[in-house]
């Protein structure tokens, strides 16, 4: 198999791997959809079903990707149940299991500062939607979230059609503009409660938070979102898993 965005040196499953995620990246099966058989695609490719079967191996590994035994392959997405949650870390220190209530409380449009427009590859001053909300859990507010993301991909983006969707945040963003996360990098530390957040999680000024500073990618590795998250975690704690 020869084509131009498939460099010889890497290896023939690699290769496929990178034109199915080329395939996501043009929108041709969004999050939810079933992708072709493996027959279909190594027809499609010209490379055997073997081939194939372990690059979707590595897409579902990666979660891009979903088995379902005897239904198919399907496009991860967050509207489903598993991957609803994979993003959220906090838990409370009982192990019960709850997921938070959110209240959005502003989206607007303004420039990018210079520390959000390096975390997203833009250039400074580029434009930029900031969404704000609060995340509790047991009825308390727990999370406070300063959400940026680029306005050029998310274009029409507003707060009641925000306020209308049901669903989490990333699933509104694959339902609205077929925008999927598909990983993301954090960086956490403690910090002192500023002022708003004092006020939305009910605590002290100066207070001990945990900031949860998060670049989320979607296909190709592209950042498209970046979020600050300030959590109050008195019985909660951030849990995750290393393998």
């Amino acid at each position: 198999m020869t084509n131009a965005s498939s460099p010889s040196f890497r290896p023939l499953y690699d290769q496929i791997k990178i034109l199915i995620t080329q395939s996501l990246i043009a929108g041709e099966w969004r999050p939810g959809d079933a992708i072709p058989s493996e027959i279909d695609l190594a027809n499609r490719f010209k490379v055997s079903q073997g081939t194939v079967r372990k690059a979707i191996d590595e897409l579902a590994a990666e979660n891009i990707l979903i088995r379902r035994q005897g239904k198919g392959t399907f496009v991860a997405s967050h509207s489903q149940e598993r991957s609803s949650t994979r993003f959220l870390r906090i838990s409370r220190d009982d192990g019960l299991s709850e997921y938070p209530e959110s209240r959005l409380l502003s989206v607007s449009r303004t420039r990018a500062p210079e520390e959000s427009a390096r975390l997203l590859d833009l250039r400074t001053g580029a434009s930029i939607f900031v969404i704000k909300r609060l995340l509790s859990f047991e009825h308390s507010p727990r999370i406070f979230d300063e959400i940026h993301i680029p306005a050029a991909i998310f274009k029409g983006l507003d707060e009641p059609m925000m306020r209308a969707y049901a669903g989490s945040l990333y699933s509104f963003f694959e339902t609205h503009f077929g925008i999927a996360m598909i990983r993301a990098e954090e960086h956490i530390k403690a910090v002192g409660a500023g002022e708003e957040a004092a006020l939305l999680l009910n605590q002290e000024r100066g207070a001990s938070l945990l900031q949860i500073d998060r670049v989320a990618f979607t296909y190709g590795d592209r950042p498209v979102e970046w979020r600050r998250g300030l959590c109050f975690t008195d019985r909660y704690s951030y849990v995750t898993e290393m393998s």
